[in-house]
């Protein structure tokens, strides 16, 4: 359902986001701090995961708290999912052919609220209203 273009266009919309390639994998910051990023699969996950693996392009995103990690993950299973490396951990990977540009463009100005300084959060939110 979203692409990378979609998911470009929502990070790079947000307040002070810019992106950065970084072992040939991107990676999207708000003041330096990043909050979603390019997550393909390692061997690792692959070990866990096993006949679960998914395919296609993955993203991860930060969450606010574990308690929201693990609400996404009850809610949409088919979307939303984690490894091992990620447990502890306020995030979680994400299928992008499965997400709605919608719930897409919700996770992303989450994830940006997750990692944004607080006036700056503030400031954005303030705008919105």
């Amino acid at each position: 359902m979203a692409t990378w273009d979609d998911f470009r266009r929502i990070a790079l919309a947000l307040p002070e986001t810019g992106e950065r390639v970084s072992r040939g994998q991107a990676r999207w910051e708000v003041r330096g701090k990043g909050f979603v990023w390019e997550r393909p699969l390692r061997r690792s996950d692959l070990e866990a995961l096993g006949r679960a693996a998914p395919d296609g392009s993955i993203l991860g995103a930060r969450v606010e708290h574990l308690v929201a990690k693990e609400a996404l993950l009850a809610a949409d299973p088919d979307v939303y999912f984690t490894t091992p490396h990620f447990d502890g951990y306020a995030a979680v990977l994400v299928r992008l052919e499965r997400i709605s540009p919608a719930d897409l463009e919700e996770l992303v100005a989450e994830a940006w609220l997750a990692s944004a300084p607080k006036r700056l959060a503030k400031a954005y939110l303030d705008a919105a209203e």
